[in-house]
């Protein structure tokens, strides 16, 4: 079909000129098990991903006249996604609590090397992602989970580079930190 071959942005001016909700459907269609598949991750629970995926739709419909193209259409509705997910916690209170101070004490300044990050054990991990807080989950499955750049995620949230860079340290920290704490058997 002639429409599957349409870029996102060809569909986007679609969508803007002529409000056709068919030409929604196809870019719908196109990411709805992606988005769904973010948020199953971030929640960790099937019917509030299935629900927060239905509301992100309708949230891109009506701001779709506000994407500019300035970057992927991919990278703006990621965006959408980790922010709506991220307030969808907030707004449950399931938000973990890892008291600040006692990582803070034990941290080391020097820098976390992404190989000693990459090297934590699968469960470990798991348990660690669920014990900080939903922003620092996100940024952390943006960068490694979906391979974004730093400048994809610095687009995305609408941050500084320097700032991403920070965030991820400190994200890393957090989680090599609660797992050398806890070792999983």
């Amino acid at each position: 079909m002639k429409y599957d071959s349409m870029q996102d942005s060809e569909l986007i001016e679609k969508i803007n000129a002529s409000g056709d909700s068919f030409w929604f459907g196809v870019l719908y269609d196109r990411h709805e098990k992606i988005v769904y598949n973010k948020c199953l991750s971030m929640l960790q629970n099937q019917t509030d991903a299935e629900d927060v995926t239905h509301d992100i739709f309708i949230k891109v419909f009506f701001s779709l006249k506000q994407f500019k193209g300035e970057s992927q259409f991919k990278t703006w509705l990621f965006s959408i996604t980790y922010n709506f997910c991220i307030s969808f916690l907030r707004k449950k209170k399931t938000i973990p609590v890892v008291a600040e101070e006692t990582l803070l004490d034990v941290a080391d300044e020097g820098d976390i090397e992404d190989k000693e990050f990459l090297d934590i054990k699968l469960d470990q991990l798991k348990w660690a992602l669920e014990e900080i807080k939903p922003d620092e989950k996100a940024i952390l499955f943006m960068k490694y989970q979906d391979d974004m750049s730093l400048k994809d995620i610095h687009e995305a949230l609408d941050i500084t580079e320097s700032a991403v860079k920070m965030r991820l340290k400190r994200a890393k920290e957090k989680v090599i930190i609660l797992c050398k704490n806890n070792k999983i058997q």
